[in-house]
């Protein structure tokens, strides 16, 4: 009986072990770090506001817990942004405006929406780009020079345009959230799709197949690797989009409104929770595209 050379996996413990020491490493210098930070920050503030006009005597223990526990700080502590944060889900009710799900809701919509668009555009230039010299050379150097204008140069444009056609609401957030998710679809289904070998393409046009019949049995299924990477950076750029397409919309209900009401009032507090709640989400979409490639491709697993 052959016997396999494969050395035994490391205990859970130590697999553990060895990958959350580093993280926690890392996680407790940018604690420090950021503690730091938001003392030096608000020192002066701290001292202008609240002790000075005291006229008591005050020492560094009080110069730190008062910049770390300011109603209106320069710098949050993290402290202060989990209490915000844990404040804003539980405090109000989901329909609330001072409830982050409720701008979660809105926000997501938008990036669904224009992810989902993006998606669809990329992968119809893809297709045409692959199939026509033509096209190739027409459309992918503009998709290519189209990523080098801001998306907030666009936005207005955007909103004069859809706004002349009737079109409000979610139509132009969600257009302006596409404009960012279909690039990296459209560059990595072209390179997908131009990924199998000569022999594989004569074998197919020995069988007479139609270019149809070889897009659907050959380039696509060849394409899928390229694809969902793809898909997890255009998703995370469609949640920029949506958020940033909230901006010049005048939007009141969103991550991105939230973020420009936060500082139009000047309240850091609500700024940084947003930008939490706004990397959590992030996150989530990244990773149910993860895990939506792990299903699709896992009969390629070896």
């Amino acid at each position: 009986m052959a016997t396999s050379n494969k050395p035994p996996a490391p205990p859970l413990a130590r697999r553990l072990w060895d990958t959350g020491f580093p993280v926690t490493v890392v996680l407790l210098v940018l604690l420090v770090v950021w503690y730091g930070a938001a003392w030096g920050m608000n020192a002066n503030a701290a001292i202008e506001r609240v002790l000075e006009p005291t006229g008591n005597p005050w020492t560094w223990q009080a110069l730190m817990t008062t910049t770390w526990n300011m109603e209106r700080p320069v710098m949050p502590a993290p402290h202060q942004i989990a209490l915000d944060f844990w404040s804003s889900l539980m405090d109000w009710p989901l329909d609330s405006p001072r409830n982050l799900m409720f701008h979660v809701a809105v926000t997501g919509e938008t990036t669904l929406v224009g992810f989902v668009l993006g998606t669809l555009l990329g992968l119809v230039l893809a297709v045409a780009i692959v199939h026509s010299r033509t096209l190739d050379r027409a459309l992918l150097p503009w998709i290519v020079a189209s990523q080098t204008v801001p998306v907030l140069a666009i936005a207005p444009i955007v909103l004069v345009i859809l706004g002349s056609l009737g079109m409000e609401g979610l139509a132009p957030k969600a257009v302006i959230s596409m404009y960012l998710s279909f690039f990296p679809v459209t560059v990595a289904m072209v390179q997908g799709l131009r990924s199998p070998q000569v022999i594989e393409t004569e074998m197919l046009h020995t069988y007479a197949a139609s270019p149809w019949q070889a897009l659907w049995l050959l380039r696509l299924p060849a394409a899928l690797p390229f694809l969902f990477p793809a898909l997890r950076v255009g998703i995370a750029a469609s949640l920029v989009g949506a958020m940033v397409a909230e901006l010049p919309t005048g939007a009141v209900a969103g991550l991105g409104a939230r973020l420009l009401t936060g500082s139009y009032y000047g309240n850091t507090l609500s700024i940084w929770s947003a930008l939490v709640m706004s990397s959590l989400l992030g996150v989530l979409l990244t990773t149910v595209v993860a895990v939506t490639e792990h299903l699709a491709l896992r009969h390629r697993r070896i």
